[in-house]
């Protein structure tokens, strides 16, 4: 039995990965903003022991400091940052704000960095060392072939570098860092035309995190195992 650390679990994709870790029979801690405002998880913590939902705004350094304090030095064995946000739809090149463009670079790439740093100590207590980040397709350069979605593009494609230097800087402790693309999911974020349900993505990508070798890390993978180029 292990214990994985999930973030932004009040819907979609993050909600979807505790429900299925639970039922593979780990111990999980969710985290999301208002989680007293997620009738999901709180019927969930209620029928199992194995949950622990604690309060995280992921934007918030004090947020991020609390959660750490809470977990009281408790060992870590899979985080999955999956918290991100998309910004506004209609960021596009005329109406582009750097606000809007900050708030998004903060959330995706900054945020989920720090709040890793921060849980180094709780995951070097763990057996698995196992860091997981929720990036997405949109952010490979190489696959870019219709322009647009500047704010989106431009932090998962940081992102992915930030998970490329973690894999080689924690690789002499043995960790495994993996940046994964859910596919499109149908989601809030994902909209009603996406090809798959949070099921099948989240099924595919707990089999890429659980079967990932050392050699694996600090690659680029899809929810079915593909790999995906930078």
């Amino acid at each position: 039995m292990a214990k994985y650390l999930i973030t932004g679990t009040n819907r979609g994709i993050g909600l979807e990965f505790v429900k299925q870790v639970l039922a593979q029979g780990h111990d999980v801690v969710a985290t999301c903003r208002n989680p007293e405002n997620v009738p999901e998880l709180r019927d969930l913590q209620q029928t199992n022991g194995a949950l622990r939902v604690l309060p995280l705004d992921l934007a918030s350094a004090e947020s991020r400091q609390v959660l750490v304090d809470a977990l009281n030095g408790d060992a870590i064995d899979v985080l999955i940052n999956n918290a991100g946000i998309y910004g506004p739809r209609d960021a596009n090149l005329g109406s582009l704000r750097e606000s809007d463009w900050a708030d998004v670079m903060l959330v995706d790439v900054i945020a989920p960095v720090l709040l890793t740093q921060a849980l180094l100590p709780n995951l070097r207590k763990g057996s698995e060392r196992r860091l997981a980040f929720l990036s997405s397709k949109m952010g490979s350069v190489s696959d870019n072939g219709s322009g647009g979605s500047y704010l989106y593009r431009t932090a998962k494609c940081a992102l992915n570098q930030a998970i490329k230097s973690l894999s080689i800087d924690l690789q002499p402790e043995q960790f495994i860092v993996l940046s994964l693309h859910p596919g499109w999911v149908l989601t809030d974020m994902g909209g009603p035309n996406a090809l798959i349900d949070s099921t099948t993505s989240v099924s595919g990508l707990l089999k890429v995190i659980d079967g990932a070798r050392p050699v694996d890390s600090g690659h680029f993978f899809a929810y079915d195992g593909s790999p995906i180029s930078w």
